[in-house]
């Protein structure tokens, strides 16, 4: 409707400006296209079609889900979107109590979000450590002036670099300086630890090896009873990049944008756009639709790869050594092999999927007179509910 709203103001506005012309044509061609998608858009819903509402505030009834969640590695705790971060450092922070050194490590990768910088002082440490373990009779390599231009550069600037080095067993001390009149600050390596080399260079290599810790998606795996509702979803605001402000503020200039209404664009080109409104969703909910009717819902990241679908379902059934297949709505095949994204398969921000048993096997199964098991692990399908 705005669409049209929008091409009958650039006619009226065409009009009075050069009568008729040849952007005549080209209105008609955009006012076929406007028919065509307000038909599809307005068609019964066909099987296998995810209808998908405006993001609608958590707590609100019917969500598909009440928002999206997160595990910490650390504590097993579930948190929300918005307090992965705060408890994660918190989870990390408490660790300095039973473990220093693995403490100030993850607080050196995960504190500071500046990935190059973070390599550049993580090797800058580990150059340190190697001139003590080549050189370990020769003094000046056991001592590290803080003060050293490099140091203050590289290291001084990233979180967790003191405790990791007072962890490790270097010690703050205030040397004398040659020729000057004030000591200066030095770290320098206890005589304990110089008889432990072993443990220096282990340490060397967990803080090379170590990668940020971050919170592990919640896929808040449900089974629903059969249900008319499967390709219905209402999702909370997390599902998306913008808020639900920015969202509806995007929709009112887009239904200004009479420019785009007056361009003969060709099937190549909307499909770029789509694709590029596709990466605007960071996560994505799934729903499986087993044989059964029974429905398998989780949630993805949009970027996740088909595997990990396929992975998630499989851990779910019964049998988890049958091949089964999973079809998008129209009955396209997802392969499990196809390194594609969800987002690239058009699954964001949700989408109905439907289950198939590899019919080769099913039927091998049969002939031997076996019969199949129920689809689903027991401790779900006791935990199965009403889709509402």
């Amino acid at each position: 409707m705005a669409a049209a709203a929008a091409l009958a103001r650039l006619e009226q506005k065409q009009s009075r400006a050069w009568g008729p012309t040849s952007q005549d044509s080209i209105r008609n061609q955009v006012r076929k296209e406007l028919q065509a998608e307000a038909t599809v858009s307005g068609s019964p819903e066909a099987p296998g079609t995810n209808v998908v509402s405006e993001p609608r505030e958590e707590g609100s009834a019917h969500l598909a889900v009440p928002g999206v969640y997160f595990t910490c590695p650390l504590t097993g705790a579930t948190l929300r979107k918005d307090q992965r971060d705060a408890r994660i450092k918190e989870a990390i922070l408490s660790h300095f109590s039973t473990d220093p050194v693995a403490a100030s490590i993850m607080k050196i990768h995960t504190f500071n979000k500046d990935r190059d910088r973070v390599k550049l002082g993580v090797d800058t440490i580990a150059k340190y450590l190697d001139n003590i373990h080549l050189h370990p009779e020769e003094e000046k390599y056991r001592k590290i002036k803080l003060q050293n231009k490099v140091f203050q550069e590289r290291i001084n600037c990233l979180e967790g670099t003191h405790e990791f080095f007072e962890a490790i067993g270097f010690q703050k001390v205030l040397l004398p300086i040659q020729d000057q009149e004030d000591p200066e600050e030095f770290y320098v390596l206890s005589e304990t630890t110089l008889a432990q080399p072993q443990s220096l260079e282990r340490h060397k290599e967990q803080l090379l090896a170590a990668e940020p810790v971050r919170a592990k998606l919640d896929r808040q795996r449900r089974v629903f009873q059969p249900s008319p509702l499967a390709s219905q979803f209402e999702l909370p605001g997390d599902f998306f990049n913008l808020t639900a402000e920015e969202i509806k503020r995007e929709q009112r200039l887009r239904s200004d944008a009479v420019e785009r209404l007056s361009v003969l664009r060709t099937k190549a080109m909307r499909e770029k756009e789509e694709q590029r409104g596709l990466r605007k969703y960071t996560y994505t909910l799934l729903r499986v639709r087993l044989p059964d009717g029974c429905l398998l819902q989780g949630t993805f990241y949009a970027r996740e790869r088909l595997g990990a679908v396929y992975g998630f379902v499989r851990e779910a059934l019964h049998s988890d050594w049958l091949p089964f297949e999973l079809l998008a709505s129209g009955g396209q095949k997802l392969s499990e092999d196809e390194n594609l994204a969800l987002n690239e398969c058009g699954l964001v921000p949700s989408a109905l999927l439907t289950f198939s048993w590899d019919m080769a096997v099913l039927e091998d199964i049969k002939a031997a007179g076996v019969e199949p098991d129920a689809i689903l692990k027991p401790e779900l399908l006791s935990a199965i509910e009403k889709l509402s």
